[in-house]
């Protein structure tokens, strides 16, 4: 065979290997058909999850289809904490999913994981029994943990902080057993809550029901307002009333 013969050989066995790769391809990277969930649910279903998946895998193909692309569109789905994707054979795709664990509300709209990192939760309805916490925008990690403080302090007086606020210029409240509001406020707070500790074992406990708010925003004392009336009062007075 000449040399030019056996260049000719060549590229023609090239251009049989390529089509032959060519048509393999196209026979591998068929139309995605099935689709599975995994992953341990308690929030959300697995009927939930395939409506938000479908769209996202609509009109893909099981090859073509790029796993890291269609994670990070995944992730965004409510509920979703961890994405891992693979292929199986033929022609489906396995979603190991890893759920949001909400631990609190978070500005009447989201819900806060462990980490302090608000998420949406939209159709589906959280858990009854969370605190409800609100601030500024980036201050979940900062309130959740000042939550977890409070609570297990008020815990030991056998009282729930059910609710939890940091103002936009840094002041403090919150709400005890879905009753009592207390205004914190920005300064002393160790003070105060020691304060109000002190106050609430000696008088406040018993009279908690006919409270409407407690003020230790003052250098001294506890202020406290009582239904009916329009000003707080200071607790010796109140003792008297």
């Amino acid at each position: 065979m000449t040399r030019r013969g056996g260049l000719v050989g060549v590229l023609l066995l090239l251009m049989l290997i390529g089509a032959g790769g060519r048509a393999l391809w196209l026979w591998l990277d068929r139309p995605i058909e099935r689709v599975s969930i995994r992953g341990e649910l308690h929030h959300v279903s697995a009927d939930y999850l395939r409506s938000r998946l479908a769209p996202l895998i609509q009109g893909q193909t099981w090859l073509s289809v790029s796993l890291g692309d269609l994670r990070d569109r995944a992730l965004e789905i409510d509920w979703l904490a961890e994405v891992r994707l693979s292929r199986e054979w033929p022609n489906a795709l396995t979603f190991e999913l890893v759920e949001q664990v909400p631990v609190a509300r978070w500005n009447d709209d989201y819900l806060l994981n462990p980490e302090g990192e608000p998420f949406a939760f939209g159709p589906v309805s959280p858990p009854g029994d969370l605190p409800d916490l609100a601030g500024p925008a980036g201050s979940g990690v900062e309130v959740l943990a000042y939550h977890r403080r409070l609570a297990s302090r008020f815990a030991d007086l056998g009282l729930e902080m059910t609710q939890l606020r940091l103002e936009p210029r840094g002041a403090w409240r919150f709400q005890l057993d879905d009753g009592v509001w207390v205004m914190l406020g920005r300064n002393d707070r160790e003070a105060r809550l020691a304060r109000l500790a002190a106050a609430w074992q000696r008088q406040l406990d018993s009279q908690a029901s006919h409270i409407r708010y407690i003020d230790l925003r003052y250098p001294n004392g506890v202020a406290v307002a009582w239904h009916g009336e329009t000003e707080p009062v200071g607790e010796d007075e109140a003792a008297g009333s």
